[in-house]
């Protein structure tokens, strides 16, 4: 079947408008949890956890914008119409049943809608499921030490790798976890309180000297996620990044067996990636 030129050129358009979809989804793919310029929402959600915690936000969002509003109209309608000039003669009503009854029932019903949705998302952060892997994330002046105690009892560091992208986000040594696995993550500080948070998993955890505190997640997506220490922590307090990268199991395999090697001989910045460490 022959086509004429503006058949062809459509195809090759639609072709051309594929192909730059698929190069900038998979750019998006490769590295979802960063900031990004403007950004004026929550990271996207990279567990079920940060799924729950971005609608309970944009629940709120949407119910404090109406009580405002609501709010708003009701002190511009008293303005307007109970002004000295437009209301010469005021009211001399002192109570309303109706009225009262009402601004009593009904923020009480807006407190327990927020109440019950909260509560729950509250306990499922808090209610640690079986875990598929534990890692022991240690917070220390000015970078992260993880352990894999589960997978060969190996241990390094993750310090701040001034030449790598995003700026202030690329480490070292990255996490490593397979996706849909429940990670569970013991984290201590070595010397001062630090708090190992990662954004689009919807975690965030002080790491107290002399204590492990606990928390987990389940990377339902693949790619780099980052997060950083959030407790102030001394100088370098900005300089405390955290990596973890998503990978399939037959991946996430061979970067252990790499590691067991790599990190026993040297514990401390080995490689660089996980991509590295399976070559």
């Amino acid at each position: 079947m022959k086509m004429s030129k503006g058949q062809i050129g459509r195809r090759l358009l639609g072709l051309a408008v594929a192909g730059m979809a698929l190069v900038a989804g998979g750019t998006a793919f490769a590295e979802l949890g960063q900031p990004a310029p403007w950004e004026f929402k929550l990271q996207e959600a990279g567990s079920p956890v940060m799924e729950n915690i971005t609608w309970f936000h944009n629940f709120l969002f949407v119910l404090i914008t109406v009580i405002t509003l609501f709010v708003l109209a009701l002190l511009i309608i008293v303005v307007v119409k109970f002004n000295a000039k437009a209301n010469p003669v005021p009211s001399k009503t002192t109570h309303n049943t109706l009225i009262e009854v009402a601004w009593t029932l009904i923020p009480v019903l807006i407190l327990v809608g927020i109440a019950v949705p909260s509560f729950r998302l509250l306990f499922q952060e808090l209610d640690i499921p079986k875990a598929d892997l534990t890692i022991k994330a240690t917070g220390k002046q000015w970078y992260w030490s993880y352990a894999y105690p589960d997978n060969g009892k190996f241990e390094f560091d993750s310090l701040l790798a001034q030449d790598k992208q995003p700026r202030l986000l690329g480490v070292d040594n990255e996490m490593v976890v397979p996706i849909n696995k429940v990670v569970r993550i013991q984290t201590t500080g070595a010397d001062v309180i630090h708090s190992f948070a990662v954004p689009a998993f919807g975690i965030k955890i002080d790491s107290v000297p002399g204590r492990l505190n606990e928390t987990w997640f389940k990377a339902t997506k693949l790619g780099m996620f980052y997060g950083q220490c959030s407790e102030l922590c001394g100088k370098d307090h900005a300089f405390m990044p955290i990596a973890v990268r998503v990978v399939n199991d037959q991946e996430f395999a061979a970067w252990t067996e790499a590691a067991k090697k790599k990190f026993a001989t040297n514990p401390a910045n080995s490689f660089a990636s996980a991509g590295a460490a399976a070559q």
